[in-house]
């Protein structure tokens, strides 16, 4: 079944005015030609239209997950008047409860675990950061985000234990040993970088014990850690305000403005001097905003099939099982290796999703049999046969976004997913199997346990799993693994 393809970024209008513009090539009067000429007149040597639209469309793919983190960096640690602010950089926020519908700067949010978060600001001296011994039984990840939005790094249960630990946390140009006491060191790609901590909660009565665990959970710079006096502060940056509301009309100021912050490696240098060529990122020699009106209209329209390319690796560029796509997405900066689009659709898909080994995402729009979700058409039920939930060595979810926004959604008993540690309060099924009821009314009392609300419009429904086990059977390797998610059916 052919899937609708989604177009966020570009009006017709802009498609109309390139249209015409490329129609009239090779004409008297060529409009392309009097277009380069016009830019040429203000000495802006830009390339022609053609050539602009394609490093456009190539920039949005390469720029969409940082201009993505940017915003959210802009409204966690630097706008106060966000109304999504929680710390100054290098200050942990703990919040003492999961994401609701209110939370709307970051799309496809967890609601499993209550997060911690830290901006890191790493431009005068690296971080430390410290965690606590946690119990066995509770699952916590620390995860390390730079700019170029690569996970370079982990603590936690899988990847480090359950002891206490003090971990070093450093910039793109820091070079030295790690002093006595340190467990290792994380390098960054960028000077500022996002760690989200996840603490599992396994119910409402038990958020007292997670918020003493995030109570353990500690940032200091290198030279507190040390005893030592601090190097001098870092220079104050005026950052360009930047909304996740505001990417579709603002996208090539703000990446210009995140780019200040990237610094150059090997894989991306190509392509920095190729959006530099028309006028976005550092060493350019004139400003975007210069461009003629038609060099915008290519760069626009360029965004727009951007995004699609961005859309269509995201319904093909992964494993169709049942009607979910499953696939490995996240990692850091080897795992991508140059592979813009992957990044990209990862960002689009989930931004700050974790690496397959410490959590696997399964997404969905669709039925089994290929038609799109949608609580206002039907009620759907998802049933796990017996014996074969969701293989996790921590716990799974199944969590419902709006299919438009990928935000939570608003529901009558506040409930966005149901997980593993809801299921002492579940009702199984005589075979033993698990029936999960999606659907925006009530299933009826009977039910409830099991239902996941849904909203009066598309669906869109992500699986989470949990440090998945590598034993058969396993989700692993992804999109090739011996347990496969069931197929979401409409409800008879």
């Amino acid at each position: 079944m052919n899937r609708p393809r989604r177009i966020l970024f570009i009006g017709a209008l802009c498609s109309a005015i390139v249209v015409a513009l490329l129609a009239g090539c090779g004409k008297k009067d060529d409009p392309i030609v009097t277009a380069d000429q016009a830019d040429k007149s203000v000495d802006i040597a830009v390339p022609g239209i053609a050539e602009t639209k394609a490093v456009a469309e190539e920039g949005f793919i390469y720029g969409l997950p940082i201009v993505m983190n940017y915003a959210v960096m802009n409204e966690f640690a630097i706008d106060k008047n966000s109304g999504q602010y929680k710390a100054p950089f290098n200050t942990i926020y703990n919040d003492a409860r999961v994401f609701t519908y209110k939370d709307t700067a970051v799309v496809t949010p967890n609601s499993d675990t209550p997060y911690s978060m830290l901006w890191l600001d790493l431009r005068a001296e690296p971080m430390v950061i410290s965690v606590p011994a946690v119990e066995k039984e509770r699952y916590y990840s620390v995860q390390l985000v730079d700019g170029n939005v690569y996970n370079y790094g982990y603590i936690g249960s899988r990847s480090t234990g359950i002891e206490p630990g003090d971990y070093l946390v450093v910039g793109p140009d820091w070079r030295g040993d790690a002093p006595a006491g340190i467990e290792d060191v994380f390098q960054s790609t960028t000077p500022f970088s996002l760690v989200i901590f996840r603490t599992q909660l396994f119910n409402a009565e038990d958020m007292p014990k997670v918020v003493k665990v995030q109570a353990g959970y500690k940032a200091r710079p290198l030279s507190a850690f040390l005893k030592q006096p601090a190097p001098p502060a870092a220079p104050k940056i005026d950052f360009l305000p930047a909304t996740t509301a505001g990417i579709k009309e603002n996208f090539y100021a703000y990446l210009d403005a995140a780019l200040q912050f990237v610094p150059l490696t090997p894989e991306d240098k190509e392509i920095r001097a190729k959006l530099a060529s028309i006028g976005i990122g550092p060493g350019k020699n004139f400003e975007y905003k210069d461009l003629s009106l038609e060099h915008k209209a290519a760069v626009l329209l360029a965004m727009k099939e951007g995004d699609d390319k961005v859309d269509k690796y995201l319904a093909t560029g992964m494993k169709d099982v049942n009607g979910w796509e499953i696939g490995s997405l996240f990692g850091d900066r080897a795992f991508y290796n140059g592979n813009w689009l992957k990044r990209a659709a990862a960002a689009k898909g989930g931004i700050y999703g974790n690496d397959a080994f410490e959590a696997m995402y399964p997404m969905t729009r669709w039925d089994a049999t290929g038609e799109a979700l949608d609580g206002s058409k039907h009620n759907y039920t998802l049933t796990f046969p017996p014996g074969q939930l969701p293989p996790v060595n921590a716990f799974w979810s199944v969590t419902m976004y709006d299919g438009k926004t990928q935000l939570l959604i608003k529901n009558p008993i506040n409930r966005y997913l149901i997980n593993s540690s809801m299921l002492p309060n579940m009702k199984m099924n005589e075979d033993g199997s698990l029936t999960l009821y999606i659907q925006k009314d009530s299933p009826g009392k009977a039910n409830e346990a099991n239902w996941l609300p849904a909203p009066n419009d598309p669906i869109y429904l992500v699986m989470r799993l949990y440090w998945p086990k590598t034993e058969a059977p396993s989700i692993l390797p992804a999109g090739a693994g011996s347990w496969s998610p069931p197929g979401i059916v409409q409800a008879k």
